[in-house]
């Protein structure tokens, strides 16, 4: 039985994963996945995708002040290319943040870290024109306490999702919560902390069951979580949490690594200063992801040793970390070779070599606005987008609040913008997370005819 066999059997007889989930397995390739971010066991597209999709918080006063799914066409062949096509409203302000597509991909999970609402999207009856298909309400009560949906991480069959917080003290103790592609409940994976280790070896001397982002490395059974801080800080202002020396004592530190098959926790590692992102490697020798820690400004390595023991180091610098330029999140390159990482204060993105995996170099930088948050990046590494809101309570004020989304091409040696949508101009409110769309991926609608380029594995 070969490993891909291996794997199946496990899932299959852990009752993991459903026929239909086995059957897209066998049928794909072993590395699969949206922007370089996604979930590995995700269809690709390797070519021009046709839409970006973003997630904006709604600003009270501005436009309807709803939170919604803004959809853009990117297609540089299409005659709305860098225009609007369409947005979707979903009530209210939820403070919008993250979201995710199922491992079909015919549906983006999004979810609200104030209420805790997660809203499900219908992105592939027409991928232009998205139409809410869910809203789940009792995320909280399902979860036994469970606050903050944060990323939506497609496994076979499943969505993992992280928490970022707990309804007793909204501090930032929190768990994993898995659910069906269908929006039913699974489970509660709680983050293990020096009270209950649940299993887990402790590698250092932190243990604080704080969450963030979770990706998977299929091939190592593995599955590595992040940590941040709870609600009482996240929805608090910037400012007024950066004086309050007791907020400030309140950011994870650690990363945990977890059984991916029977999702338990393995080892925590120290990984000191609220590390977010984390980015798993896509080469099939490459036993390790990477991690970005906001408050020290360190990129971090989350690799498997030659004994099989998953380790953490710190292997560079992002800017000066006297200056805290608050780095946020990153793209690394599908074949491993370099990433883009912004930082929020100064609002530049850099670009780092990965030629040697262990000493990431920086041989780029530049300025994307007067603050920058989301970065994505196509397949193929020849584009790159942007997005400028961090957190409502934290983006910068006054004119220092440009909202945006930005579209650049990269060439290996620069960016060059193609274009620019000012969502305060245009009223939509603060631009958060971006995913890609695209028509060819969706046999039941024909391949878009002005997309020349677009191809699906």
């Amino acid at each position: 039985m070969n490993r891909s066999q291996t794997t199946l059997h496990r899932l299959a007889t852990t009752g993991i994963v459903t026929l239909a989930s086995l059957i897209l397995f066998l049928q794909a390739p072993a590395i699969k996945a949206d922007e370089t971010c996604m979930s590995p066991y995700m269809a690709k597209i390797t070519g021009q995708e046709d839409f970006v999709y973003v997630w904006t918080l709604g600003v009270e006063g501005m436009g309807d002040g709803q939170d919604k799914l803004v959809t853009i066409d990117v297609n540089p062949d299409s005659p709305k290319y860098g225009k609007i096509i369409n947005t979707l409203s979903v009530g209210g302000r939820n403070e919008a943040h993250h979201s995710g597509f199922t491992d079909d991909r015919r549906f983006l999970w999004a979810g609200g870290l104030d209420t805790s609402k997660l809203f499900i999207f219908d992105v592939h009856s027409d991928p232009a024109k998205p139409r809410l298909h869910k809203v789940i309400t009792d995320f909280v009560a399902r979860s036994d306490g469970v606050v903050g949906p944060h990323t939506t991480y497609a496994l076979p069959g499943r969505m993992m999702i992280t928490g970022l917080s707990n309804n007793r003290d909204h501090g930032g103790r929190t768990a994993l919560v898995e659910y069906t592609n269908s929006g039913d409940y699974v489970a509660t994976h709680w983050m293990p902390t020096d009270e209950n280790l649940n299993g887990a070896k402790k590698g250092g001397k932190y243990a604080d069951g704080y969450g963030y982002d979770v990706r998977a490395l299929p091939r190592r059974n593995v599955m590595v979580t992040s940590s941040f801080t709870g609600w009482s800080n996240y929805m608090m202002d910037f400012g007024k949490m950066l004086k309050d020396e007791e907020a400030m004592k309140h950011f994870g530190n650690t990363v945990v690594v977890w059984d991916l098959h029977t999702r338990k926790p393995k080892k925590v590692l120290d990984v000191p200063g609220a590390p977010l992102e984390i980015r798993c490697a896509w080469q099939p020798n490459h036993n390790w992801c990477l991690t970005t820690t906001a408050l020290t400004s360190k990129v971090w390595m989350i690799y498997e040793d030659e004994s099989g023991e998953w380790q953490a180091k710190a292997i560079a610098d992002i800017g000066d970390p006297s200056k805290i330029p608050l780095p946020v999140d990153f793209s690394i390159r599908s074949d491993d070779s370099g990433f883009f990482v912004n930082t929020f204060m100064d609002g530049k993105t850099r670009y780092f070599d990965l030629s040697d995996p262990e000493n990431p170099k920086q041989v780029y930088e530049t300025v994307i606005g007067k603050q920058v948050n989301m970065v994505s990046g196509s397949w193929d590494g020849k584009r790159q987008y942007f997005t400028s809101s961090l957190l409502a309570n934290w983006d910068k004020k006054g004119e220092d609040n440009e909202q945006y989304f930005k579209a650049y091409e990269w060439d290996g040696k620069e960016l060059v913008q193609k274009f620019s949508i000012d969502f305060n101009k245009e009223k939509l409110g603060r631009p958060h997370q971006m995913r890609f769309g695209a028509y060819s991926l969706y046999s039941q609608k024909p391949s878009n005819p002005l997309n020349k380029h677009a191809r699906l594995q």
